[in-house]
């Protein structure tokens, strides 16, 4: 048997249901103000994005910026299919991916030098470019052959998804194959945990990963270069590079702000303090 429903009634269910349905798609609006910010890619710009985002946080309370890493390669994918609001990446976009999706938006954000890195035990203090790709190559076999001592050569280097992998292997490498024996790491940290501990071991790195480690010379015909603030800024030093962040489409809501703010005095002065190099 049915029963009447009073009018009163009614519009109070009505009223409920509306709001149920607002509560629903309260999440996706909030994000669509740009509340939430989340960015991933390049593990050598993950310590600058994760230093600024704590920084930007303790002045928009209201803003969640959420960081991660997993390589430039995994940043420029996340970011073309819209899978994040900023990719990072510490090589420039290739051809390939410029065609892939003609929206992506780069921006600058700081500068970098690839650092040479070995154990501090290591008694060899400089490699020409032509040393570092006969190692990397594997046509060197030991230190002996670079003034050093008789000892294998441990060579470590980032996997398939890095940035630094990619800028290495063209401006050392010039494209030729990496050796098979080189042990791959997914990280920066990763290669300079496993050259602070292995007495023969080398590697590369970005500039601001250099604790436990001893960064080699460069020499560059007799000139003897490190990356520094200065030799990176006047790209003297030969292994400089830009770094990036990535949008799909131009920056917009609170991930334009986070990226404003990066490129800010205070946003640069963090860059620094994370042992990189600031734009100006």
């Amino acid at each position: 048997m049915s029963q009447h429903v009073p009018g009163s009634q009614l519009s109070a269910l009505a009223l409920v249901a509306g709001l149920l349905v607002v509560l629903a798609v309260l999440p996706a609006a909030v994000s669509a103000e740009g509340k939430t910010v989340t960015i991933s890619g390049s593990t050598t710009v993950l310590p600058i994005a994760s230093a600024v985002a704590e920084a930007y946080m303790a002045k928009h309370s209201d803003v969640d910026v959420k960081v991660s890493g997993g390589g430039s390669g995994a940043g420029i994918s996340a970011i073309s299919k819209g899978a994040v609001d900023i990719g990072m990446s510490s090589r420039e976009l290739s051809s390939d991916e410029k065609a892939a999706n003609s929206k992506l938006v780069v921006t600058p954000v700081a500068k970098d030098g690839i650092a040479i890195i070995v154990n501090p035990a290591n008694k060899v203090d400089s490699l020409t470019l032509s040393q570092i790709k006969d190692i990397y190559t594997g046509k060197d076999k030991s230190w002996k052959d670079v003034g050093g001592e008789q000892a294998e050569f441990s060579i470590v280097g980032r996997d398939s998804a890095s940035g630094t992998r990619e800028f290495f292997s063209s401006e050392v490498l010039k494209k030729a194959d990496f050796t098979p024996f080189m042990v791959e790491k997914n990280s920066n940290g990763a290669v300079q945990q496993l050259v602070s501990q292995t007495p023969n071991a080398i590697g590369y790195v970005g500039m601001g990963f250099e604790d436990g480690v001893k960064v080699l010379n460069l020499n560059v015909d007799g000139k003897m270069l490190k990356p520094t603030t200065a030799t990176v800024k006047s790209k003297e030093y030969p292994l400089s590079r830009d770094l990036y962040f990535i949008t799909n489409g131009a920056p917009s809501g609170a991930a334009k702000d986070f990226i404003d703010f990066l490129l800010s005095a205070d946003g640069q002065k963090i860059v620094e303090e994370q042992g990189f190099v600031s734009l100006k």
